[in-house]
């Protein structure tokens, strides 16, 4: 749990393990791992994530058709660089996968197998045109039409020998290896990043790869995941075993619910935590959604003094969200033991609705000493929880990406309102009001903006066009005129986005109008605001929410 080395054979659905059709990735680091397996999902195929220096042992029971090797911010020749487990070449080979490295993933694969890897005279970053040299090869086909394709290169490093048995297949146009192959070997690599719409062919070329050199048959579709998560869940809770679920509210939590609740019917008990870090009036919201539309046994649980009060004078924003998992434990295991008197039987499982970007983001770094990837924030669901929690989990989601949940919510027949629900956070408004969140009247100020934005959104018909819009409650006051007299009161910040997975996310642009008839309505209308900022950066630099 809270490492993508978790996606190992026992924590894959049973037809993943076999492998006939499985992708594997593993990740050294690079920006742009979570979209090779999110292009591989997109062409029908099951691909997984894993961590590039895990031990061979998280990978056993896999037998994948293919493996990639990403890329990564890291030179083969640094101290303490990232690269595959001993005995993977060795695995490899027993699993007849073809082994394709991308960027550090080639050069590591090179370095690895008897070549030579050294720094390069000219370092090529960015959009680069690449020549086919080959008349023909297993990448790219016959030469005559592909000649040349722009592609984005990040490469400091570069390959000047080759190891026995490979062939150089495309070139720079500044000389540089662009792509090698050893067919014999079933040995693949390519110095640019195809998976980046920077490299306009490059999905043709990973097409290529997938079906043409490895024989992969795109059979991996989102009625299939349901019936195996069912199986799966059948499986886990015994016939009179109890499960709770928590309730958000949102997407993913919802979808989980559905799909645990059609798996094992009323032995599933639903619990909504008002933690007092809600949106304005969610509670009263949701809770009518749950009765009306998915007809979910729901117990509400008011638990937002227990929350508060222990978030009184917290600042550090990981603190926080440790915090806040450690007391939804608690109430989930609160809610347990009034269970058991009810019902004769304590619930034995937890259903939550964790992601597959949460567990990536949640996992620690390559080159590290840790493990591969850089931490980016402690997910209250997967890096926050206790580790002496009572109640075994059930995340039937954490392998699937947000617009893969929602495409298995519209099978399962949650309605649109709820599948079309910006995503909210775990942790609340805790990670939207900075610092601490009990200092004055923050909460309050900040569900008011927020409502005030998110309607407003809505009335122009730009809702559904947005991945995710919020408000941020900044602790600094600014000098500003209202009513003719000087004031001296907060600041918010608005911040808009468009992703499709929120790894990666671009700021939305509004037109003026708009936003002068936001900051205008805002100002007027919630008092303790009289400045209003809007968030243009993309993620990265910048993650979605500001803590």
């Amino acid at each position: 749990m809270g490492s993508t080395a978790a996606a190992s054979a026992s924590a894959l659905p049973a037809s993943a393990g076999s492998g006939e059709n499985l992708v594997l990735i593993l990740d050294y680091g690079s920006q742009y791992t979570h979209l090779i397996t999110r292009r591989v999902r997109q062409l029908g195929v099951l691909s997984l994530c894993v961590s590039g220096t895990a031990p061979l042992a998280a990978l056993e029971g896999l037998r994948p058709r293919a493996v990639v090797l990403s890329g990564g911010p890291h030179s083969v020749h640094a101290e303490g660089a990232p690269t595959f487990p001993e005995g993977f070449l060795e695995f490899a080979d027993g699993a007849g996968a073809h082994v394709l490295g991308v960027c550090y993933g080639m050069q590591l694969l090179v370095q690895s197998l008897g070549g030579a890897v050294e720094p390069g005279e000219r370092q090529e970053y960015g959009k680069m045109e690449v020549e086919v040299t080959a008349p023909s090869s297993a990448l790219y086909g016959e030469a005559e039409t592909v000649k040349r394709q722009t592609v984005w290169m990040s490469h400091g490093d570069e390959v000047v020998r080759l190891p026995e048995g490979f062939e150089v297949v495309a070139r720079s146009v500044q000389g540089a290896v662009a792509a090698i192959e050893n067919r014999e070997k079933r040995f693949y690599g390519l110095q640019y990043h195809p998976e980046v719409t920077h490299s306009p062919q490059g999905m043709e070329t990973l097409l290529r790869f997938l079906f043409d050199v490895c024989g992969i048959i795109a059979d991996w579709k989102m009625q299939d995941v349901l019936d195996e998560e069912i199986k799966t869940i059948q499986s886990m809770v015994g016939p009179d075993e109890h499960v709770i679920c928590a309730l958000s509210g949102g997407v993913d939590s919802t979808v989980a619910a559905t799909l645990v609740h059609k798996a094992i019917g009323d032995r599933l008990h639903c619990v909504f935590v008002d933690n007092g870090l809600l949106r304005y009036k969610e509670r009263e919201r949701v809770m009518s959604t749950f009765e009306s539309d998915l007809h979910l046994p729901v117990t509400c649980v008011d638990a937002s003094e227990q929350f508060l009060s222990k978030l009184k004078g917290v600042e550090d924003p990981e603190q926080k969200r440790k915090i806040i998992g450690r007391e939804f434990i608690a109430v989930f295991d609160d809610f347990a033991h009034k269970m058991e008197k009810k019902i004769g039987k304590r619930p034995e499982y937890l259903v939550q609705g964790t992601l597959y970007p949460d567990v990536i983001e949640s996992c620690p770094p390559p080159g590290s000493g840790r493990t591969h990837s850089h931490t980016i924030k402690s997910h209250h669901n997967v890096g926050g929880l206790p580790k002496d929690m009572k109640l075994k989990l059930i995340e039937p989601l954490k392998l699937l990406f947000k617009d893969e949940v929602r495409k298995l919510g519209s099978i399962l027949n949650v309605p649109d309102s709820f599948l079309k629900r910006h995503p909210f956070p775990g942790p609340g408004l805790a990670v939207r009001v900075l610092g601490d969140v009990t200092q004055g009247n923050a909460l309050d100020t900040l569900r008011q903006v927020d409502e005030i934005f998110v309607q407003a959104i809505k009335d122009a018909g730009l809702y559904d066009k947005i991945w995710q819009a919020f408000a941020v409650f900044l602790p600094v006051q600014t000098v500003g005129v209202q009513g003719d007299q000087r004031t001296h009161s907060n600041a918010v910040v608005l911040r808009a986005i468009t992703s499709e997975d929120g790894m990666t996310a671009d700021w939305y642009y509004f037109g003026h109008e708009f936003l002068v008839d936001v900051v205008n309505k805002i100002c007027n209308n919630v008092r303790g605001i009289n400045r209003v900022c809007q968030d243009i950066t993309s993620k990265p630099p910048a993650t979605v929410e500001w803590e």
